[in-house]
């Protein structure tokens, strides 16, 4: 399933990402906000990408690589909705990462928008949420712009400060679009 913006292109996620996801999220200053840190090794990147492509096949949504409609071939970063569970709650979440030299370029906006129409329109979800760090208040504007809310904190991290949890429902959703 490829999807495309103005300035992106998406698809599912390969195996063979595995060298681009580490060089990612393998990456010091994309984890700024990320108490666990970067990934350590191609091993733990590819042990990611692995249960990325099982959510695709057991789901039908998940990951996408993400490029630009200029240069497809040149992944700038991952993102999609996932299912994801929490200490109490289970939520569609959308998630994203770009490489540090894309930033202050609205693509991460203009990801979340399409994520989320396309999880509305396309899958039919009736919420999507975002787990975002109290302090990461570019990715707080991002969600904010796209149209979810914040709704409480939520313990995420064990032994870290509480993250918070934004989210967007199908009716918010639908009452926007109209």
């Amino acid at each position: 399933m490829r999807v495309e913006t103005k300035r992106i292109h998406l698809r599912p996620v390969i195996a063979s990402d595995a060298a681009d996801l580490f060089k990612i999220y393998g990456d010091p200053a994309t984890n700024i906000f990320n108490p666990a840190g970067p990934y350590p090794d191609i091993y733990h990147a590819k042990t990611v990408l692995d249960r990325w492509i099982d959510h695709w096949e057991n789901n039908g949504f998940g990951n996408w690589a993400i490029s630009l409609l200029a240069d497809p071939e040149i992944i700038i970063g991952f993102g999609g909705l996932s299912i994801l569970s929490y200490a109490d709650i289970t939520i569609n979440n959308l998630g994203y990462r770009f490489a540090a030299e894309t930033w202050g370029k609205g693509l991460a906006t203009e990801f979340s928008v399409c994520a989320v129409r396309y999880g509305f329109d396309e899958i039919k979800l009736t919420e999507i949420s975002a787990v975002v760090r109290g302090d990461h208040l570019a990715s707080q504007k991002v969600l904010e712009k796209t149209g979810l809310k914040y709704i409480r904190e939520i313990h995420d991290v064990k032994d870290e400060p509480p993250s918070q949890l934004y989210s967007f429902t199908l009716s918010e959703w639908l009452s926007r679009s109209m």
